[in-house]
């Protein structure tokens, strides 16, 4: 089963700082008024969609469980079954190929010493 990771919401973006106005000509010293930065509306949605992790399935009763577990017990037995099959067919094909080399080998002597 696949894992999905779930990361936290970013921050929401920090607002830029407004550039201050630089003066054209110098004028006398006038007390200046601090400059506001005016933060952007809050998100009405999140950004992305929200992932919940799925719900843990309810326990089980111990009859289904018990059907359950025999009905894997049944499908695995017939897995090994097969691969059993499988395997004797692999090692048969294995001791066929032995043996063809042997009588290669000899032919090949017999060939060479002729």
């Amino acid at each position: 089963m696949r894992r999905m990771m779930y990361y936290p919401y970013p921050f929401p973006p920090m607002p830029l700082p407004q550039p201050q106005p630089t003066p054209q000509t110098q004028q006398p010293q006038q007390t200046q008024q601090p400059v506001s930065y005016q933060q952007p509306p809050p998100y009405p949605y999140p950004p992305y969609p929200v992932f919940y992790p799925p719900m843990p399935p309810p326990p089980l009763a111990p009859e289904e469980e018990l059907a359950m577990l025999e009905d894997y017990k049944r499908a695995l037995e017939e897995d090994l079954k097969a691969l059993q099959d499988e395997l004797k067919s692999v090692e048969e094909r294995i001791s066929e190929l032995k043996e063809l080399l042997k009588t290669r080998g000899k032919q090949y002597w017999r060939q060479e010493n002729t």
